[in-house]
């Protein structure tokens, strides 16, 4: 298979017009060539914050509170969650997942509730499985196997560890979770924490376990802006979902200038989990390059989950997203990054390659 088109090449997307070679899901040759193509190449997205159980109740919960929404036990998408049986859960999470593919994201990290069971509801999506007993809704839709690759962090239970990916702690203020860190360690697995979402008073705690990447950071104190640049501790960062809930929105060039900074889409019930949103809502908010934020979008995602893509080179893996530079939205766009950031959506989506 070969692409053609103005292929953002690299980690700095440099734009050329040429063709991308796929053999056996990986890019085995980018050649620089005239071709006749509007098409623009670059990598799949790579969401690096999500939690998509909430998919059962998307836009509930007007004018509550961050605590009031999600904070566990008792926050309403938890009491959402216990309520709905594991078929509708299943079925919800696989239209977002469809939604995601659709999209051009080819992976995400979700931190997902309702331990083991919760981790197994995932995987039923994935695969297709366990909606209404088949692979298809009642009306005959079917869902079936999804190409999006899911890196599962568990949470609420130790034994999560033995199906998840990792683990996702809610944040130190809720608890010390030195135990689930402990055990994530010896599992040899991926652990990742929210910090500084209401205020910076959990950071240095959430810091002090070493932990593999923070989920929000919106407030910080200059130490903890040291601390972090020190260890070199990533950072997912969810300006839109920060902005529902009302707790401000994340000092993203501050964060990126002292670390790798990748973009989360977080709730599905706040937010579609759509990277191009999210794109387009960081880069017009925060005083950053168009590059720096489709890095954001894609590599910097995959290198938190230790995953070979998010970025068009020999040798990586082939999940890549085709545009239509022709579309009456992309036509005329004279900085073909810029234009995928600030500008490209869903209806520009010609190829999505898993």
């Amino acid at each position: 298979m070969h692409l053609e088109g103005t292929v953002l090449l690299g980690p700095e997307f440099d734009p050329v017009e040429g063709r991308v070679v796929v053999a056996d899901d990986e890019i085995v040759a980018i050649e620089e060539c005239e071709t006749d193509s509007d098409d623009i190449i670059l990598p799949a997205f790579v969401n690096a914050h999500t939690h998509i159980g909430d998919s059962i109740a998307k836009e509930a919960g007007t004018g509550l509170s961050l605590d009031e929404l999600v904070a566990p036990p008792d926050g309403l998408k938890h009491r959402l969650l216990r309520s709905a049986s594991h078929e509708e859960k299943v079925a919800a999470m696989a239209r977002t997942l469809r939604y995601m593919e659709s999209t051009g994201t080819s992976a995400f990290l979700e931190f997902r509730e309702g331990g083991v069971a919760g981790v197994e509801a995932l995987r039923d999506a994935l695969s297709g499985t366990g909606i209404g007993g088949t692979e298809g809704t009642d009306d005959g839709e079917s869902f079936g196997e999804r190409d999006i690759d899911a890196v599962v962090f568990g949470r609420e239970e130790l034994d999560v560890l033995d199906v998840a990916d990792g683990y996702g702690a809610s944040g130190a203020r809720d608890a010390d979770f030195d135990r689930e860190r402990n055990a994530t360690r010896e599992a040899g697995k991926l652990f990742g924490i929210h910090a500084g979402e209401r205020d910076a008073l959990d950071v240095d705690a959430a810091l002090d376990l070493n932990p593999d990447y923070l989920v929000h950071m919106v407030h910080t104190e200059p130490h903890q802006l040291e601390r972090v640049e020190d260890r070199e501790t990533p950072i997912v960062v969810c300006p839109r979902s920060n902005l529902v809930t009302n707790v401000g929105v994340p000092p993203i060039r501050e964060l990126a200038e002292r670390t790798t900074v990748a973009l989360g889409t977080d709730n599905a019930m706040l937010n579609s989990p759509s990277m191009f949103r999210e794109m387009e809502f960081a880069a017009k908010l925060a005083d950053v390059s168009a590059e720096t934020v489709l890095r954001m979008a894609t590599v910097n995602g995959a290198e938190i989950a230790g995953l070979d893509r998010g970025v068009v080179e020999e040798g990586k893996e082939a999940k890549l997203l085709v545009l239509d530079g022709d579309s009456d939205n992309l036509a005329g766009a004279r900085d073909p990054v810029r234009a995928v950031v600030r500008r490209a959506s869903h209806a520009d989506v010609k190829r999505v390659v898993l």
